[in-house]
């Protein structure tokens, strides 16, 4: 009997050791691959199984590691699919519908956030998303100190019912690409509304810059000592306070849910572990991101070298190169101003600008046109995808558009007046939409006090303006669009509007 049971027991034992096939959400049915890459794959099985990868003809094997790790590159696809993708080890995983094509990640705060139900023309936007060959996929927003490797979710096939909540600058950017590539497009979207560019990036790489030095003791004021117990006490007190709210006529708005700070979207690193880390280094083509709101209020300076870090990090940890990294520059907000102004805004903004001379494949839309003053989030996300989608065409799939706002490049003062030059004004020059009149030029003399003046497009090229106040007899600086919300109308003929800029450095 006992040598029964001794082997009985051993097996038992070696089963409770089996690790199951495991491999991460952003493996699913119905993904879509990058098309011409070599595609990782990966997940975890009994250390030292043999695992083998088979998709379209091809076998990719290798072993796992110590610790039951494997990871195989797929040699590269053409676009096309469906294909089925089979991975085999001491038991099988089967993936049906798999698509190969253009993958984008969509990365941001609430505006990338933003559905398409919450959208312009969200009813007529949502009947007719019959895509079959765009594919969405969302990553929850979780917010942790520790690295995840998995998420709850998994890729849906473009419809009516799928795309109601996905976010509405990923799809129409994912939708125009597809109307013109006639690829699969794949949408990522990692977005978390109101979420800190500090939180995008590992806390180690934070910590390593004494810029941020600040932050980190700032939010970790706010973690230090915060405990469940302590979360617990903070809802209980919101729940009595929501009580006598309702008891008194439920006026006005409502409290306000207490957040944990050891997983908000604004620590340090609590995206890139909870939200990025869990799909990093799966094949992509680029990322498009719209953030920098929840940045206004700290030094503006800061962004002009966070952001680049950002990008950088992302890049150098995701392990596909400088993969196309497009920003959305900030929209106009609140309300206009009568006399020219400086504000935290317009430096965030030319930080995203400066941006552009800093990191390689880079590029921007501005939407200085766009906004909304009394809301943050503007509900016209077609013109910001197409402007985002005209970068991605133009950049990457060789399409002969313009894609780039005009930036300043150059002044010179002849006779009280400024001669600003532009440069990547198309062949047709500039335009004054609505009226001739160009709105939001000012200029200041050696007092530096600014005020509003009067311009004209002048040059052969028409990619000039001249720039002149009675009020400032000898002026020195000129700038446009400085303002949080200004009243502007300078466009590029192609219909992208001129980038905010200042001559000075003031």
């Amino acid at each position: 009997m006992k040598r029964i049971l001794l082997p009985l027991a051993a097996l038992m034992s070696l089963s409770f050791l089996h690790a199951e096939l495991w491999m991460p959400a952003i493996f699913s049915d119905h993904m879509v691959l990058q098309r011409d890459l070599a595609n990782p794959v990966w997940g975890t099985t009994d250390p030292g199984q043999t695992v083998t990868v088979s998709i379209a003809g091809q076998r990719q094997q290798t072993k796992a590691d110590g610790e039951g790790n494997w990871r195989v590159q797929l040699m590269p696809l053409p676009a096309g699919g469906p294909h089925q993708l089979t991975v085999d080890a001491d038991e099988a995983r089967v993936f049906e519908d798999v698509l190969v094509g253009e993958v984008w990640f969509c990365s941001g705060q609430s505006n990338m956030e933003w559905s398409v139900d919450r959208s312009n023309e969200a009813a007529i936007e949502i009947l007719s998303a019959n895509y079959p060959e765009i594919r969405l996929i969302s990553v929850p927003r979780i917010g942790t100190q520790e690295p995840q490797d998995d998420f709850e979710g998994q890729w849906e096939v473009c419809s009516p019912e799928t795309v109601v909540d996905f976010s509405a600058v990923g799809y129409f950017f994912g939708r125009r690409l597809h109307n013109t590539l006639g690829v699969p497009v794949g949408l990522v979207d990692l977005s978390w509304g109101g979420s800190a560019a500090e939180a995008w990036v590992p806390r180690e790489v934070l910590e390593n810059d004494p810029l941020y030095i600040s932050y980190l003791a700032e939010r970790a004021a706010l973690t230090d000592g915060y405990t469940d117990a302590v979360h617990a006490e903070k809802v209980a007190e919101w729940e009595l306070e929501v009580q006598a709210w309702e008891e008194a006529g439920r006026e006005g708005r409502g409290p306000r849910a207490p957040r944990d700070p050891r997983s908000d979207n604004k620590r340090p690193g609590n995206i890139f572990n909870g939200v990025v880390h869990p799909v990093l280094g799966y094949g992509l083509r680029g990322n498009i991101w719209y953030q920098g709101e929840s940045n206004t209020g700290r030094d503006p300076q800061t962004y002009g070298q966070l952001f680049p870090l950002v990008i950088e990090t992302l890049r150098e940890r995701w392990g596909q190169g400088d993969f196309p990294f497009y920003w959305v520059q900030l929209a106009d907000f609140r309300e206009e101003s009568p006399e020219p102004q400086d504000e935290q805004w317009t430096r965030l903004r030319e930080d995203q600008t400066m941006t552009l001379d800093v990191v390689s494949n880079g590029g921007q839309a501005v939407i200085i046109d766009v906004g909304e003053g009394r809301d943050i989030h503007p509900r016209d996300k077609h013109t910001v995808a197409n402007r985002l989608a005209r970068i991605a065409l133009a950049r990457d799939y060789g399409y002969d558009i313009q894609y780039q706002s005009p930036r300043y490049e150059s002044m010179q003062l002849e006779d009280g007046r400024v001669i600003v030059s532009l440069k990547h004004v198309s062949d047709q020059g500039l335009y004054a939409f609505d009226t001739e009149t160009i709105e939001g030029v000012a200029v200041a003399g050696e007092d530096r006090v600014f005020h509003w003046a009067e311009a004209k497009i002048v040059g052969p090229n028409k990619d000039q303006l001249e720039v002149w106040s009675d009020a400032v007899p000898n002026p020195v600086a000129v700038r446009y669009a400085w303002a949080i919300n200004p009243v502007v109308n300078l466009y590029d003929r192609e219909g992208l509007p001129v980038t905010p800029f200042r001559s000075d450095d003031w």
